[in-house]
């Protein structure tokens, strides 16, 4: 499987498995307007039809090595981007329910971080000089293939943080990190865009948002914030992602 592109994956010729479309329409369910799904990018990201998908059908080595050679290729492309928003193309890897299943948040993050783990141990490129090789560390963000990149995992098991409940099944959703800090950055628009999101989140979920929610360019800890637990209690866990030496 190849980087699939939203509009190729919606049309009426697709000729993908059922479950890919069961991807598509979860996240039209919770993307299209009148919903009040707190992240406006996303909404007009999949309304633009920009949306790119990577669909994991098992996650065993030969599904892995697939995986990762999709991403380089996604990475190549997010290269070129010109900085506009409206042109910039997020990315969903979607897991079949064979790949990954499990009954609870921490378990389907568990996973996630295992997928991260085989990112981290087939890397292609060094880890880039700039950032920081310690996830407790400020300044630290998940690379690959040379490029920052922020990863948000979502799962069917959130039921109190549906803004991390993308559909039936478990969903990476990633894009490069610097693109945050162009819509999103440690400036006053920044901080108004950062704190318009969370205040939609808040109503979204029905809870306060998640404490562990951060910026990266005021050096707080990033990974906590790619698996955001189901309710509000202090995180004191380290990261589990091995850094090679």
């Amino acid at each position: 499987m190849t980087v699939v592109a939203q509009n190729t994956l919606t049309a009426p010729d697709y000729t993908g498995p059922a479950w890919h479309r069961e991807v598509a329409e979860d996240l039209a369910e919770r993307l299209t307007p009148p919903s009040e799904f707190p992240c406006t990018f996303s909404q007009n990201a999949f309304r633009r039809e920009l949306v790119r998908f990577i669909f994991v059908e098992a996650r065993d080595a030969t599904g892995l090595a697939r995986l990762r050679a999709d991403l380089a290729d996604y990475i190549a492309e997010a290269r070129l981007w010109d900085g506009q928003v409206n042109t910039a193309h997020p990315l969903v890897i979607a897991f079949s329910t064979e790949a990954a299943q499990a009954d609870s948040v921490e378990g389907y993050h568990a996973i996630g971080w295992e997928v991260l783990q085989d990112w981290h141990d087939n890397d292609p490129e060094p880890w880039p000089e700039d950032v920081a090789t310690d996830p407790n560390a400020p300044y630290w963000s998940m690379c690959f293939a040379g490029m920052q990149l922020f990863v948000n995992f979502s799962s069917p098991a959130h039921r109190q943080r549906k803004s991390r409940n993308l559909g039936r099944h478990f969903l990476f959703i990633v894009n490069p990190r610097e693109r945050f800090d162009i819509v999103a950055g440690d400036t006053p628009e920044g901080q108004r865009v950062r704190q318009v999101i969370r205040d939609r989140a808040e109503a979204y979920d029905g809870i306060p948002h998640a404490p562990e929610l951060g910026s990266y360019q005021k050096g707080e800890i990033e990974w906590w914030q790619y698996g955001i637990t189901d309710d509000n209690h202090d995180r004191t866990d380290r990261c589990p992602l091995k850094m090679r030496r």
